[in-house]
């Protein structure tokens, strides 16, 4: 990696006009123009993928995924065999930012300002599918079992029901709410069903599984929860004094912790026997506004941690008590330079992507709230919006898969390996995007690593539009 030290911001720009060639890009002829514009939320796309093959052969013998796709697979070379932790896929999206990621079942959701929510396969990227909406703007995907639910632009919900087995297939089931005008009488069901509409951006979504409850938070500062079973918001409540941000379930004990750019998390709990929600607690730690929570729990050992990642870059954390269920502040991670835009908790691993452009990946000690840095990715050439991990289980080694997509336009998903405790201190994460390095020694690593923290990289572009005040994070 490169040091870059003290130019100025026009240097940044011609630099990279000089040096960035863009990749080729996988295309044929367009002949389904008209379907871009046509007002009706179905499936459209599902090629067949054969199992056995290799991901070699898909790469240079698939035609492109599917028609006018907007994305091109960046090309990656091949690590070394003793390298654990690597970019293993990078998918460039030519127009519209990413806002939104969601994994299951062997399956990888994108959202974007495109109506289009496209699938990808694990862990290759390879294109499965996509199912087409009648409204972009996906802010928010969530996936449980085979449902699947997107936030729209026209501050609704759409509910899929997906199956993945040789060939992706995708329905779409209703949406929330569901309006009809058919009759005098269902005019009046439809009036009642608006009332019951966000009058903003759907920003986060929630599903309580034990309840079969769909939590929704909104920039127009309300959380709504919508019953499955019959599709009805059950309750509408103003959480907060401004936007709604994210929202997270404990799925315990069914407690609903929303954050806000009020600078304020809320924790809610429902009326026994009713459907309404009342305040417990307010955690407020700092004025600085609130982008992402991370709720960590286990079972085992009845310990619950709740991460909220803000403006100001820190990351902070508050455990609860066993005996009373407060949550007490227990500090806050320091490593970020800019806004904490979102968070993963896995685990005993909590990820964290900023506007800096990178990833952390932190660890807390078995047993207390120390928290360490096992690295820090140099994930993508502008913030970092959305993430989403799964685990892996590799014999000792603890192995994650995490997708992350930046405002640069690009999609990565990454393999970590996390050695025990005892064997490794410091991770090295190496992106295969970089030149081919084979060796490094530790003190090279971390200088390097030392070198990115103080001097960012950020994409020209982006920095242009940040500087014209003209780009928002959300």
């Amino acid at each position: 990696m490169e040091y870059y030290g003290k130019r100025s911001l026009h240097s940044y720009f011609d630099k990279e006009r000089r040096s960035i060639q863009s990749p080729p890009r996988l295309s044929f002829n367009s002949h389904l123009k008209l379907s871009e514009n046509h007002e009706v939320d179905h499936h459209l796309y599902s090629p067949s993928r054969s199992s056995n093959a290799s991901a070699a052969t898909m790469y240079s013998l698939m035609p492109p995924p599917s028609p006018d796709s907007p994305w091109t697979l960046s090309p990656l070379q091949t690590p070394s065999p003793s390298l654990l932790y690597h970019c293993i896929a990078s998918l460039h999206r030519h127009e519209g930012t990413i806002y939104s990621i969601a994994v299951a079942k062997g399956i990888v959701f994108t959202g974007s300002e495109s109506s289009r929510i496209r699938a990808w396969r694990q862990p290759d990227c390879i294109e499965r599918g996509y199912l087409k909406a009648s409204c972009g703007d996906v802010r928010s995907i969530l996936v449980y079992g085979n449902m699947l639910f997107t936030s729209h632009k026209d501050h609704k919900v759409r509910i899929w029901n997906v199956t993945v087995t040789d060939n992706f297939r995708g329905k779409k089931i209703t949406t929330l709410p569901k309006s009809t005008y058919y009759s005098f009488l269902k005019f009046s069901r439809s009036s009642r069903n608006n009332n019951n509409q966000h009058k903003d951006c759907i920003s986060c979504m929630a599903y309580y599984h034990a309840e079969g409850l769909l939590y929704t938070g909104s920039w127009d500062k309300t959380v709504k929860a919508w019953r499955i079973s019959d599709n009805r918001c059950v309750d509408s409540f103003l959480a907060h004094e401004d936007n709604v941000n994210s929202i997270v379930v404990n799925q315990e004990d069914g407690c609903v912790f929303t954050c806000s750019s009020d600078g304020s998390i809320k924790i809610w709990r429902r009326v026994y026997g009713q459907n309404s929600h009342t305040l417990t607690m307010t955690l407020k730690f700092q004025p600085s506004p609130i982008n992402a929570l991370a709720l960590s729990s286990n079972t085992s050992n009845a310990t619950c941690f709740l991460y909220s990642g803000s403006s100001d870059g820190f990351i902070n954390f508050w455990e609860k008590e066993k005996s009373s269920g407060r949550f007490n502040h227990g500090g806050f991670l320091q490593g970020h330079r800019f806004s904490v835009l979102c968070l993963v908790a896995i685990e005993k691993l909590i990820f964290s992507g900023s506007e800096d452009t990178t990833i952390r990946v932190w660890r807390r000690e078995e047993g207390s709230c120390f928290h360490e840095c096992l690295a820090v990715l140099d994930a993508h050439r502008g913030p970092v919006k959305c993430l989403a991990a799964t685990l892996e289980i590799d014999k000792v080694v603890m192995g994650f898969l995490v997708y992350s997509a930046g405002l640069d336009q690009t999609f990565k998903v990454w393999r970590i390996k996390v050695l025990p405790d005892h064997e490794e201190k410091v991770v090295n994460i190496i992106s295969s995007s970089e030149e081919n390095i084979e060796q490094l020694s530790e003190i090279n690593r971390m200088k390097m690593t030392t070198e990115y923290e103080l001097n960012p990289v950020l994409s020209p572009s982006w920095v242009e539009k940040k500087l014209q005040g003209s780009h928002h994070f959300h």
